[in-house]
């Protein structure tokens, strides 16, 4: 069975949702999102979006905060275009109908985050990606332009390979013709074929035990490009966010937003002590890899299984009405943050790395885009700055409808595509194999490859998941489609992808440390 439309938008976040909006205004639009349009990692962003809106912040401050934190891996190119033009896209959200909050006096009211040298993010309260996500689900299911394909996985990315081509990697003439896309309810493959394709899917969070990422972040858009031939960098860079409440029986963790911190709150070890100076001058404001390698250096230390975060010197009231969904959440779990210190523990967050893309969200494979956290830019280099993801997506799902959209109508259908072959498979009685192997692969990425690294523990991790890789290509190829399995399968991949660049980079910089590589130069690759 085949399906055409001009745009093939894979993912409904952010990114996918503006760049959907924007290219129906010259095109059909198809969205593919295996859950529900309203499930994405866009959804559980807390703190908000970061963008210079008020004296005396300035484009070069916010450069220079985003440059510090990616410590010298950014593609400061990048990092201007993005800062320069995020304001607009920032007005076209509110254009949408995004409600960001304001003073009584009609100014906008603008957080401050670890990172950042002035207060520069637009927040709605404490739900700004909520808050986000909403108001382009409702315009993008509005839209007549706009088909919308929910309960649907994209399996694999249509190239030349599917028609007996050998494709290569780097080869310099690989195309995407769309996306063979599995039909989670009726159990059967579509063959999407399309003009342009838009990988949008997100994170891959779920590659770690613990994660404020949803369930639905296991690195599929990553590992179908990596599949297709196309180039994955900096995969190496992940971030764990430093306060997630602890509660090791509940996922995803529960994400306590750095905006409290950027208010006052304090990060204490278990002793009652605020740690935080001893490790950095910017106390609980430094930038997030600092901070989550500190707190797992004293959990380590005195062998706890978290940390506190403190409120109970703040304001109430005021605790209450800017971070009314962390204190109704807390509440539910037994803690009143007003006079509770919160348990918490850094978690799987954020992928800096991800498929190269160069400025206009355009990766080596023609017609192929991908924006979003699905994507590498250069924007983040070794560490995101809090709340610089929103604002990436943002701008970059702008310049690729203006970049794709120019080239559309020379572009045309693969219609020799073969349809899904499904000969020789039957369905998985035991869905312990699969169920089992995921957790395994949890396991390995947490201890092995995790916030600190060492060779010993990279090389362990690969030969172990090698094991699992092998096992589940067999037990893929006998298999009928499911969405367990291709998780597994894509979470394996990525799992690959990140010890590898972990292996060959030969220092320890951003988020990357190894206890092998303190310092030494960085090895290209």
């Amino acid at each position: 069975m085949k399906k055409r439309t001009d745009f093939l938008v894979i993912g409904s976040g952010i990114a996918g949702l503006m760049f959907a909006l924007k290219a129906s205004k010259f095109g059909r639009v198809a969205i593919i999102t295996k859950a529900v349009l309203e499930d994405s990692n866009t959804r559980y962003a807390q703190g908000g979006i970061a963008a210079v809106f008020a004296d005396p912040d300035s484009f070069e401050k916010h450069v220079s905060d985003t440059l510090i934190a990616g410590d010298g891996i950014c593609n400061e190119e990048v990092v201007r275009m993005v800062v320069g033009e995020g304001p607009d896209r920032i007005r076209d959200l509110i254009e949408l109908g995004v409600p960001f909050d304001r003073k009584e006096d009609g100014s906008w009211d603008l957080a401050r985050e670890g990172g950042h040298s002035e207060h520069r993010i637009l927040h709605a309260r404490d739900k700004t990606g909520e808050v986000i996500q909403k108001t382009l689900v409702d315009q993008v299911r509005r839209d007549p332009g706009i088909e919308i394909y929910e309960n649907h996985f994209a399996i694999e990315l249509l190239t030349q390979h599917h028609m007996g081509e050998k494709v290569k990697k780097d080869s310099k003439n690989i195309r995407c013709f769309g996306a063979y896309v599995a039909d989670l309810v009726n159990q059967k493959v579509i063959s999407f074929l399309s003009r342009i394709t838009v990988v949008a899917t997100g994170g891959m969070g779920n590659v770690y035990l613990t994660t404020t990422n949803p369930d639905i972040a296991t690195g599929d858009g990553v590992a179908m490009v990596y599949r297709a031939k196309g180039r994955v960098e900096n995969m190496e860079f992940v971030q764990f966010h430093p306060t997630s409440f602890y509660d090791p029986d509940r996922r995803p963790s529960f994400l306590i937003t750095e905006a409290l911190r950027g208010f006052g709150a304090m990060l204490k070890n278990m002793a009652g002590e605020r740690f935080m100076n001893r490790y950095d001058s910017r106390g609980s404001l430094a930038p997030r890899d600092i901070v989550a390698r500190a707190i797992d250096n004293e959990m380590k230390i005195w062998g706890d299984d978290h940390v506190w975060l403190d409120c109970t010197h703040l304001d109430p009231e005021e605790l209450k009405d800017h971070f009314p969904n962390v204190y109704e959440h807390c509440l539910s779990r037994g803690v009143d943050i007003t006079t509770d210190m919160i348990p918490v523990i850094p978690a799987a967050h954020y992928s800096c790395g991800g498929i190269k893309v160069n400025m206009n969200g355009q990766s080596n494979i023609e017609k192929l885009y991908a924006i979003g956290e699905v994507a590498s830019t250069g924007l983040h280099g070794a560490n995101r700055l809090a709340s610089n993801s929103l604002i990436e997506a943002a701008v970059y799902a702008h310049r690729a409808v203006i970049h794709s959209t120019e080239r559309l109508s020379d572009l045309d259908f693969e219609e020799n595509i073969p349809d899904w072959d499904y000969k020789g498979t039957t369905h998985l009685e035991e869905m312990v194999l699969i169920t089992q192997s995921t957790k395994e692969v949890q396991m390995i990425m947490s201890n092995y490859v995790g916030i600190v690294r060492s060779d010993l523990r990279l090389e362990r991790a690969l030969v172990r998941l090698e094991i699992l890789y092998n096992e589940t290509e067999s037990l893929f190829k006998k298999s009928l489609i499911s969405k367990k399995i291709c998780e597994l399968r894509n979470l394996i991949n990525v799992g690959y992808l990140i010890i590898k660049m972990a292996q060959k980079r030969s220092e320890s910089v951003g988020l990357h440390y190894s206890i092998d590589h303190p310092k030494g130069s960085i090895t290209e690759f």
